[in-house]
Formats: structure tokens, C-alpha cells, sequence
């Protein structure tokens, strides 16, 4: 069998919203929304240049899951945790997340991989994104 990654699916308390805060802060382009036949649910798929997906999902009927601080505190909690988007600087990606209004939730720092750097800043719904430099 032959597979790949495809996507990650988020779901979110504002369509719109969330489609335009991802949109402009990773520069995401999304294809229409669709809707579930015979449900309240709509979503978006968005795409990143490099080919990476995000699926947003919203129904009204949501209501807010657990929302860890930290990527540390989100590992204490079975299941997803993150997405982590490779990055050629960190730092920069880093302040400019933030800039966009991104939560902080670990600045800068070494990653575990020898001489690779890592962040975590949280979307406005609190899920965690790590930005993870392209070091060898």
C-alpha cells in the first residue's frame, strides 16, 4: 500500500474567521466551502505552496475541547497535540506569527534535533502549531 499525509482537520468556532486569520497568517490559499449533505457542517480545505493542507470545519454545534498552554502540557493529554510547519527561520516566522495574532506559547529556542531551533504559538482557538527549522 502506498500512502501519504494529506491533510489535518481543525475544527473551529468561526468558518470565516478562522479561514481568514490561517489564510493571512500562513499564506494558505482555500478552496470553496463545502457543506455535509444533511448536516450542519461546512468546512474549507486550505493550501500551502509546499502542499501542505489544513481542513477547517465548523458546525454550530461545537463546543470548545481542551486547550493546553504549552506543547508540554498538551502532551499530558492522549491524542492530537500539534502540527509542526518546517520553517527556514524560526525566529523570524516566530514574530511574525505572533505579530498576526498568534498566542504565545514557547518562544525560540533548541529543539532536541542537534542544531535545529523550535517554537510553539497557539491560533486564535488555542491549537498549537510548532515551527520547526530546516537544520540538518
Amino acid at each position: 500500500m502506498t500512502t501519504r499525509f494529506d491533510h489535518v482537520g481543525i475544527s473551529v468556532p468561526d468558518l470565516e474567521a478562522a479561514t481568514a486569520w490561517y489564510r493571512t497568517a500562513l499564506g494558505l490559499t482555500a478552496a470553496p466551502v463545502f457543506r455535509i449533505p444533511d448536516t450542519n457542517l461546512r468546512g474549507v480545505m486550505l493550501l500551502h505552496e509546499s502542499g501542505y493542507r489544513i481542513e477547517l470545519l465548523h458546525r454550530p454545534t461545537s463546543h470548545p475541547g481542551p486547550t493546553p498552554a504549552t506543547a508540554l502540557e498538551a502532551a499530558n493529554t492522549q491524542g492530537y497535540g500539534h502540527i509542526c510547519l518546517c520553517v527556514d527561520n524560526v525566529d523570524e516566522e516566530y514574530a511574525r506569527l505572533v505579530a498576526a495574532g498568534a498566542g504565545i506559547s514557547m518562544p525560540p529556542t533548541a529543539a532536541p534535533r542537534p542544531g535545529a531551533r523550535m517554537a510553539f504559538v497557539k491560533d486564535p482557538y488555542g491549537n498549537l502549531i510548532e515551527l520547526l527549522d530546516r537544520a540538518p
